[in-house]
Formats: C-alpha cells, structure tokens, sequence
C-alpha cells in the first residue's frame, strides 16, 4: 500500500507547500501543508515545521500561490473558468 501523495505541490528556494485532497460527505476539499526543506547530519533531505525569519515571506508567498491554486480547481470543478469569476 503506498503513502497518500499531494495532488499539487509549489517551491520556491527550501520552502514547499503541498496541497491535498481529502473527502468529506459534503465532497472533496483541499489543505495545505507548509515546510522547511534542510540537509541532516547525516546529509539527507528532511523537513520540518518551522521557520526561520527570512523564510516567512516565502511562506507567504508560497500560501497565496496555494490559495489560488485552489480556488481555480473549484471553479474547474463547477466549470467556470477563473476569468469567468472575476468581478
């Protein structure tokens, strides 16, 4: 049985935002997933949860690109292009 993966992921420098599909009875919905890519002592990749100071903007860039990301598959979900929506 293999491990449940992102239906969307963004980078930008070592920090990575996964997206993820989870179902609900009202129907499918996403979340995100913000972390901290580093080499270990052992010089293999992990990550972790937090931040440093000058990772936060990325962060923030990272969760709008999400946001957006999302918000588009809803309305490609409902068949409105993102162009259709706008005000």
């Amino acid at each position: 049985m293999s491990a449940k993966k992102p239906v969307h992921e963004l980078r930008l420098g070592r920090i990575r935002a996964a997206v993820w599909e989870n179902d609900s009875v009202s129907g499918p919905f996403h979340s995100v997933t913000l972390s901290r890519l580093y080499k270990d002592d052992s010089g293999q990749w992990a990550d972790a949860a937090s931040f440093d100071r000058d990772d936060l903007p990325l962060v923030a860039k990272l969760a709008d690109q999400a946001h957006t990301w999302i918000y588009e598959q809803r309305l490609a979900a409902k068949g409105v292009a993102a162009e259709e929506a706008a005000p």
